[in-house]
C-alpha cells in the first residue's frame, strides 16, 4: 500500500484529554472500526464519557437502542435518514445503501416509521434523529417523500416528548419552515450544522441546538465559525459524526468519539474562550438537549 493511502487508514493520535468531560452528540459507532466497548473506552480515556448512538433505518435504530440498553454512557437517536424514506418507497436502483432493495410502495414506508415509534417509547432512546431534508442524493422524486417521513418523525418526537435531531443537507429554508409549520419540539438539535450566520440566528431566536462537527475546523469554512460565533453559548453541541467528517488536521483519516477534543479546541478558539469553559457548557447543554 502506498505511503499516502496508507495514511489515510490510520486512525489519527489520541489528543490530549479534556480536563472536563464532554459528550459526543451524534455518532455511529456501527460504522466505526473495533467494538463499541473499544471505541467507548478509547473516548473515555480523553474526556469524551458519553455519545449518542444515531441510527439511520430500521436495523440501524434497532442496533443504537439496544447497544443504549447494554452501556449507560451510550444514549440512543432511531429514525430512518432523509435518503431512507424514498429508498423503501421507490427502491435503491443505485446501491448506495449497499442493499439494492426492490421498490417498496408506501406501505413499506409506513411499517418501517411504525417500528421506529416504537423503538421512540423505549427509555434509552432520547432522540429521534437524524431525519430532515437532504436535497444532495435524493432527486426531485423523493422529495415529497422525504417531507412526508420528516412531518411523522417530528410527530412521534412530540408524543413521545423525546428530542429531534436534524440532518439539513441543501435544503436549509425547507427544514425550517417544515419545521415551524409542523411545530418543532421543545428540544431541537441541528446535527452537523452547515448554514451560515442568519440562519443560525434564525435557529437561535427559536431555542434550536446547534451541533458542530469536523467541517468547523476546515480552513475553508469561515461561514462555519461565523454561525458559530453567533450561537448562544447554552445552544452549542459538539459531535464527530464518526466515521465521518474528521477534523483538521486529521480530514480524510477515520473518525471516532475519541477525537472530539480536537474539534471542541478548535471551536474554543474560534470564541475565545478557555476549552474548560466551553467545555463545562456543551456538557451541560448536551444533557439539557437529550434529557439525560
Amino acid at each position: 500500500m502506498p505511503k499516502k493511502d496508507a495514511d489515510r487508514s490510520t486512525p489519527p493520535p489520541l489528543p490530549a484529554p479534556l480536563a472536563v468531560a464532554v459528550a459526543d452528540s451524534h455518532t455511529h459507532l456501527d460504522m466505526q472500526s473495533g467494538t463499541p466497548a473499544e471505541g467507548l473506552a478509547k473516548a473515555a480515556s480523553v474526556g469524551v464519557t458519553a455519545v449518542v448512538q444515531v441510527g439511520c433505518d430500521v436495523a440501524g435504530s434497532r442496533w443504537a437502542a439496544d447497544l443504549a440498553g447494554e452501556f449507560e454512557q451510550v444514549h440512543a437517536a432511531v429514525a430512518l435518514h432523509p435518503n431512507e424514506a424514498p429508498r423503501l418507497v421507490l427502491g435503491d436502483g443505485d446501491g448506495w445503501s449497499r442493499q439494492q432493495r426492490g421498490a417498496g410502495g408506501e406501505d413499506a414506508l409506513q411499517e418501517a416509521l411504525a417500528e421506529i415509534d416504537r423503538l421512540a417509547a423505549l427509555p434509552q432512546v432520547k432522540a429521534v434523529g437524524e431525519t430532515g431534508l437532504d436535497y444532495f442524493r435524493t432527486g426531485p422524486e423523493g422529495v415529497d417523500l422525504q417531507k412526508e417521513s420528516f412531518r411523522r418523525h417530528i410527530e412521534i418526537a412530540k408524543r413521545h416528548g423525546k428530542a429531534l435531531v436534524i440532518h439539513d443537507r441543501d435544503a436549509h429554508q425547507d427544514v425550517i419552515d417544515l419545521l415551524l409549520a409542523e411545530g418543532a419540539p421543545e428540544r431541537t438539535v441541528f446535527h452537523c450544522y452547515s448554514g451560515d450566520a442568519a440562519m443560525a440566528k434564525v435557529c437561535a431566536e427559536h431555542g434550536w441546538y446547534l451541533s458542530f462537527a469536523g467541517p468547523v475546523t476546515f480552513k475553508a469554512n469561515q461561514e462555519l465559525r461565523d454561525a458559530l460565533a453567533v450561537t448562544p453559548l447554552d445552544r452549542v453541541l459538539v459531535e464527530t459524526d464518526a466515521p465521518y467528517l474528521t477534523p483538521h488536521p486529521y480530514r480524510g483519516r477515520p473518525n471516532a468519539p475519541y477525537l472530539i477534543p480536537v474539534t471542541l479546541r478548535s471551536m474554543a478558539d474560534t470564541l475565545s474562550l478557555h476549552e474548560d469553559e466551553l467545555a463545562t457548557a456543551i456538557a451541560a447543554n448536551t444533557a439539557r438537549a437529550f434529557g439525560y
